[in-house]
């Protein structure tokens, strides 16, 4: 039986014995097809992934050459005339048939995601699912799109097992030998709340409550400090319940079954013993309901993506999926999402007319686009038409939930190269006229702003309470007539008010 290995280098074995796949390219199209997961891939996709830009005028040959000699590989006693078993022809190209167990990322991805019997199957699960990786998912093939989306996809799957085999752990009783790997996992991650939230409830349990405060502490300094935001519902709860001591947070009694779900991230299947709640009809978490998001990508691996970094994220819903503009504004009007992320490059209607188009209607979401590049030329045009910020598609996913939950509190998160792009633009625009009516004190708020000040950098700068800067923020956009930050950073840049190379810009 041959072995596809993708968590980590990729190869493939056979009886224990590593198959020679040939040169490099030959395996990134063996690579690619397992990607697909049994999917036919198309020969124009192979083609274009491996030789961008200009084809050799053989190529479609080159790539049968390849499939041939690959299929000799992976069946060598298969009958000169017999049909392939495992690389099939699958018009108009080729797909991998292959079993879940016969590669290690399907397999993972199955235990990760199936639903389990009650915490030991999951802690068991876990950890057989993690003793598959080898290191970096894909290594060797990073500089392919498809295999960098693949890789994060995977990579943010692999947390997700982390965590669970953790929450697994804990409900278990097992809490003193998990305090090492929590503190190094959390400190790995600062941005990720349920590292947060398995440390703090393991050190309350050994009977730590000063430190459990102190991981919380940390936590939140951490998310002030990168991204200017406070510590989410859920670890908010849990500080609160650690203050009063609250006696859900008690370890279960040794021999006593654990039950109730985790209050941590949900997953893509429902924890063992949550009950059977239809996607979408959760209650309300502390009088706070779930964020509604769609996601629009013409990409189904992007898209793939997106939904496991949002179902591993508490409080965030996804309502619906869209693959062109004209499907996410009517996907918009029928699911009343409260955060759409689009991308911008898109067929038949592309992501910047479909958000011209949808925050144009009556309360709209907020938009965030999404680009492969910092240098997409439609940054500007979006920033003007309102949206609410920008990320890239290879972002950390901790950059992804921060631009999400920014926008839902009227700010707005650029991704460090598109800033840098949009500053670059607007280089050479000098000394025009402050807008009408603005004091001295808000042409100093706007230069913070543009640099990329946070409400509570702002206050240490101007040593004002952190409450008054926010309101001079809102005053300020209102007088404007602007809808978020990110609009008021165009203004700026526009206006010659900060320019590139000013201090702190």
């Amino acid at each position: 039986m041959v072995i596809f290995r993708a968590l980590g280098p990729f190869e493939a074995t056979s009886d224990g014995e590593t198959l020679d796949l040939g040169g490099q390219r030959q395996q990134a199209v063996l690579a690619r097809l397992l990607v697909a997961g049994g999917r036919a891939v198309p020969v124009s996709a192979l083609i274009d992934e491996l030789w961008p830009g200009e084809p050799p005028a053989q190529a479609l040959s080159t790539i049968q050459g390849y499939v041939s000699r690959l299929r000799r590989a992976l069946e060598p006693g298969r009958a000169p005339r017999e049909e392939a078993g495992i690389l099939v022809s699958a018009p108009p190209g080729y797909a991998l048939r292959a079993g879940v167990e016969e590669v290690d990322s399907w397999h993972f991805e199955h235990l990760v995601k199936n639903e389990h019997d009650g915490p030991a199957v999951t802690l068991e699960r876990m950890e057989t699912a993690l003793g598959l990786w080898r290191g970096p998912a894909l290594a060797g093939f990073q500089e392919l799109m498809w295999a960098q989306a693949e890789a994060m996809r995977l990579d943010e799957l692999r947390l997700l097992a982390v965590e669970r085999r953790a929450d697994a752990a804990l409900r278990l009783g097992r809490t003193g030998a998990l305090i090492p790997d929590l503190e190094a996992y959390a400190s790995a991650h600062p941005l990720r709340e349920e590292a947060w939230r398995l440390l703090a409830l393991a050190l309350y349990r050994a009977g730590r409550q000063g430190d459990a405060l102190g991981a919380l502490r940390r936590a939140r300094e951490a998310l002030r400090d990168e991204l200017g935001l406070d510590l989410g519902p859920t670890l908010q709860r849990l500080e609160q319940d650690i203050l009063a001591q609250a006696g859900h947070l008690d370890a279960p009694e040794a021999g006593a079954p654990a039950s109730g779900a985790s209050s941590g991230a949900r997953v893509v299947s429902p924890a063992p013993g949550a009950p059977d709640v239809p996607r979408g009809t959760e209650p309300a978490r502390a009088g706070n309901r779930a964020l509604r998001v769609l996601i629009a990508d013409d990409q189904a691996l992007v898209r793939t993506g997106l939904k496991v970094i949002l179902d591993s994220e508490p409080g965030l819903d996804l309502v619906g999926e869209a693959e062109n503009g004209e499907q996410a504004i009517a996907l918009v009007r029928g699911a009343r999402p409260d955060v759409v992320l689009m991308d911008i490059q898109m067929p038949r209607l592309d992501g910047l007319a479909a958000a011209r188009r949808i925050l144009a209607a009556e309360a709209p979401p907020k938009v965030i686009m999404m680009t492969t590049f910092g240098t997409d030329e439609n940054l500007y045009a979006a920033l003007r038409a309102g949206v609410s910020g920008f990320v890239l598609k290879t972002s950390a996913p901790e950059q992804l939930i921060a631009a999400v939950r920014a926008a839902i509190a009227g700010d707005a998160l650029l991704d460090p190269a598109v800033t840098t792009h949009l500053i670059s633009a607007f280089a050479g625009r000098r000394d025009p006229a402050a807008p009408e009516g603005l004091s001295d004190a808000d042409i100093d708020l706007i230069k913070l702003v543009a640099r990329g000040f946070t409400n509570r950098q702002i206050a240490m700068t101007l040593d004002v309470p952190e409450g008054e800067v926010a309101g001079e923020v809102t005053a300020l956009l209102r007088g404007l007539g602007l809808v978020d930050r990110a609009q008021l950073v165009v203004l700026a840049y526009e206006r010659g008010l900060v320019s590139p190379g000013s201090p702190g810009a």
